[in-house]
């Protein structure tokens, strides 16, 4: 399924099946949902090949704990309250109007678009996925191109365990995404880079499709002076080493004390050497997935030296094209000259920025587009809250890296230049769901009281009301 002709027909067939059915009752959504969660346990060790084999080497451990771990957990738990979130939610009608009752009726939105990218290629397909059926939709999902072992293999176990009217994944170039993009879904969710995010905004608002999109961004860690600091160098480093940096909400600078600058650096090699002890063997240190990203940050790199910057290695190993094995490497000296401080890195590159007070710190995230995510490490709980209070950013981690994106219980979206809308768990549900508002009307009611012809009577009601607004 590779041209528009045959997107729209499917699309138009999922729509037509969806009309027949417009409410899934719980078990149809329950039984959605378990038939993924059985294809991701009967074919887990082929998923993690296909994504080894796709990136070059990404080690199946990562991949089990970022990507299979997460997706299986998603689906616990919409299972667990998938029921509830579909219960009809009474509210209070305003006092004038009582004994009237209102109510907000979830309602599925009907065929849900999802396109998938490819640094998680596995998680970001399902996550999203579970939240569109638990809500009661049908979905289609274009999987990247940059990782076809992966999308293949994925399109056709989708095929095996689910209707075609129910879940599509439809694979294809550059081409393909546009087409998809374009198609007048119900709902369209994109996860990628801010650039393709703007195209896709464009491609939907010509449908006035809603749309959620989960960028990304420069995420600042902001390394407090009452940190604990050798535990903040390690969650700093693996948060940004897990998937060799290629992950949205990884740590793309650090701000931290101008004299911790040189402990920082001496500590993460130590934490380095421990945490990655074969790393270039690329035994448990992903490489970068195509040509295309390693090219991109080799230049990130290259103009950085040129224009002043000082480059610290982490670890021993030697940057090796041909493996796109890129060592992690530590940055001082840095400034906004220098692409690496303007783009979104996604890679193992890190900025280490000096501050002399945390205000200035503070001025410094404030001052660039709004990050996906902020990671905060402090013991001072006043400190915290002013942090907090004086900056945005679309999630916020305390004293760890990237954990807020795994609580069912938090929605996960950007703000601003980050994306738009949020999703996992009952904030998924709401997502890929009308919460219809219902009015129903009591059998006596006064609102007769207001009819046409206006006169004496009516006046003196309305006088009172105004009064008592």
């Amino acid at each position: 399924m590779t041209d528009p002709v045959a997107l729209n027909e499917t699309l138009q067939h999922m729509r037509d099946a969806q009309n027949a059915d417009p409410l899934p009752a719980w078990p149809v959504r329950a039984e959605r949902l378990r038939a993924l969660r059985s294809l991701l346990l009967d074919h887990r060790a082929e998923l993690a090949a296909a994504i080894d084999a796709d990136f070059g080497r990404r080690p199946a451990q990562e991949t089990e704990l970022l990507e299979l771990f997460p997706s299986l957990s998603a689906i616990g738990h919409a299972l667990r309250h998938g029921r509830r979130w579909m219960t009809p939610r009474r509210r209070w009608a305003n006092a004038l109007f009582l004994p009237a009752r209102t109510e907000l009726r979830p309602q599925p939105r009907g065929v849900v678009g999802i396109i998938v990218p490819w640094n998680y290629p596995l998680y970001l397909a399902v996550g999203p996925l579970v939240d569109a059926l638990v809500a009661g939709n049908r979905a289609m999902l274009k999987m990247s191109e940059f990782t076809p072992r992966f999308s293949a293999l994925f399109a056709s176990l989708v095929a095996r365990r689910f209707p075609a009217d129910a879940v599509a994944v439809v694979t294809g170039a550059t081409e393909v995404a546009q087409a998809f993009s374009a198609l007048p879904f119900d709902h369209l969710l994109f996860t990628g880079s801010t650039a393709v995010g703007h195209q896709v905004m464009r491609a939907a608002a010509a449908n006035l499709t809603p749309v959620t999109l989960e960028l990304g961004g420069k995420s600042p860690a902001i390394v407090g002076p009452g940190a604990r600091f050798e535990h903040a160098v390690e969650r700093i480093v693996l948060g940004k080493l897990v998937n060799a940096g290629q992950t949205c909400i990884a740590p793309d600078y650090v701000l931290l004390p101008r004299d911790r600058i040189d402990d920082f650096v001496a500590v993460a090699q130590r934490v380095t050497a421990r945490l990655y002890p074969q790393l270039a063997q690329l035994a448990q240190y992903a490489s970068i997935a195509s040509d295309r990203q390693y090219q991109r940050l080799t230049a990130l790199l290259r103009d950085a030296r040129d224009r002043g910057a000082r480059v610290h290695a982490l670890g021993d190993a030697a940057a090796d094209a041909a493996r796109r094995l890129l060592p992690p490497q530590l940055l001082t000296g840095v400034d906004d000259s220098m692409a690496v401080m303007r783009e979104e890195i996604f890679g193992p590159l890190l900025p280490l920025l000096p501050y002399d007070t945390i205000d200035q710190a503070i001025a410094q995230v404030a001052s660039r587009p709004h990050p996906l995510a902020l990671y905060l490490f402090e013991s001072d709980q006043a400190l915290i809250g002013e942090v907090l209070s004086r900056t945005t950013a679309g999630g916020v981690t305390v004293n760890d890296t990237l954990y807020h994106i795994a609580q069912h219980g938090l929605p996960f979206g950007g703000v601003g230049a980050s994306g738009m809308g949020g999703y996992h768990g009952e904030a998924g549900f709401r997502t890929f769901s009308h919460l219809k508002p219902v009015f129903r009307q009591a059998r006596f009611n006064g609102t007769g009281l207001f009819n046409p012809p206006y006169g004496e009577r009516f006046r003196r009601l309305i006088e009172l009301l105004l009064r008592r607004s």
